[in-house]
């Protein structure tokens, strides 16, 4: 199963973390941040513990204290980026447009973030693929949370008689499902050239499929 099918929440990187972090919470946010202008510029793959320790000025030994290995620091990078695009995302569920003008204005958003954050660093489009290859647990759970968002709205439309679709959930997860090569990496790559619709018309196939009466 990949992390654009629907799965449980799982436990995130910072919760695994949790309990090194104690009153360290700076500590460990100056190591993500470190962490993550290394992969930026050398790129994750090439970044060791030992960069990030040096990086900040402390041991190798001190990083372990809050992350107990480079994976879960990979995780807590991957995270702060995805968590930034779906705070962006929450702030269009959450405005009072009507359902439809919401929903074309979360893919819209959604694709050019997508964009912006995977592919325009090579560095970090390389960390963030593997995540969703290997199915790292905070890919799978920005993939529920991308899901449960659209579900939000199209529940709303479903609500107001805005769409026509009888069932909120499964209608989100037809949705996310349209989006994967507007969301994924390695599919955002392969498909650029090979026929891809662009993003508006993805969105007026969504909103046709739930529906939607006409915006206007």
């Amino acid at each position: 199963m990949g992390p654009f099918s629907s799965s449980p929440v799982r436990m995130t990187a910072q919760t695994h973390n949790a309990s090194r972090r104690q009153d360290g919470s700076e500590s460990h946010r100056e190591i993500l941040a470190a962490a993550q202008r290394l992969f930026t510029t050398i790129g994750y793959r090439k970044t060791t513990v030992a960069d990030i320790a040096a990086e900040l000025g402390m041991s190798p030994a001190n990083v372990y204290r809050f992350f107990d290995s480079k994976k879960s620091i990979n995780e807590g990078v991957a995270e702060l980026l995805l968590d930034g695009i779906v705070d962006e995302l929450g702030s269009i569920v959450a405005s009072k447009a009507r359902p439809a003008e919401r929903l074309a204005d979360f893919l819209r958003t959604l694709a050019r973030l997508s964009d912006e954050r995977f592919m325009t660093n090579r560095r970090v489009n390389d960390m963030v693929e593997d995540a969703m290859v290997e199915n790292w647990s905070v890919c799978l759970r920005y993939a529920d949370r991308v899901q449960e968002k659209i579900a939000r709205i199209v529940e709303d439309g479903r609500t107001s008689g805005d769409f026509s679709v009888e069932d909120a959930t499964t209608g989100a997860a037809c949705v996310k499902a349209m989006m994967v090569c507007f969301m994924h990496p390695t599919m955002m790559a392969l498909s650029a050239d090979h026929g891809r619709p662009d993003i508006e018309q993805v969105i007026a196939f969504a909103l046709r499929g739930l529906g939607a009466k006409p915006i206007g």
